[in-house]
């Protein structure tokens, strides 16, 4: 075979038109080309904004904090997913851990989409004080709830 017929990476396009036609030369055209038709249907892009109301979201004000809780093992896993899920704190299964809603994090909880569950922090009774803070717990629902223990009432108070 030529040097015409074993690629056609390494020859400019000058050099094709140019070149003599060869009968032995037998070129082949993938039928995956990058010119090709594509294959995904149009409606797969649509926007589906009556799905923020199905699942809790709000397209216009977004959550500041993640609720991540690794349902499945990272055994036969790639290193990398395996990396990103030690990155997160994210070794026991079932043991929720907040992050933040930020493009890094979210770049990273995209590859590991598979093997968690992410949930919206939601604080119904606001953001706790930094003293109420060993005081608060993560119900099932995903909301923060801070549990105030109550404080011994003063005795003079009562008395006046």
């Amino acid at each position: 075979m030529s040097a015409l017929c074993r690629g056609f990476n390494f020859l400019s396009v000058k050099a094709l038109t140019e070149a003599p036609v060869l009968s032995s030369c037998v070129w082949t055209v993938s039928a995956r080309s990058k010119f090709s038709k594509a294959r995904i249907p149009k409606e797969h892009f649509a926007e589906r904004s009556q799905e923020h109301e199905k699942y809790g979201g709000d397209p216009d004000q977004p959550h500041k904090l993640h609720i991540v809780t690794r349902v499945r093992s990272v055994i036969r896993r790639p290193y990398w997913e395996k990396d990103i899920v030690k990155y997160l704190g994210l070794q026991k299964a079932q043991v929720p851990v907040i992050h933040k809603n930020t493009p890094a994090v979210n770049g990273q909880l995209k590859i590991i989409k598979h093997l968690v569950r992410i949930q919206p922090l939601k604080t119904p009774y606001g953001l706790p004080a930094e003293q109420d803070m060993a005081d608060t717990y993560i119900n099932s629902k995903g909301e923060l709830i801070v549990r105030r223990l109550l404080q011994p009432v003063d005795q003079k108070s009562i008395e006046s």
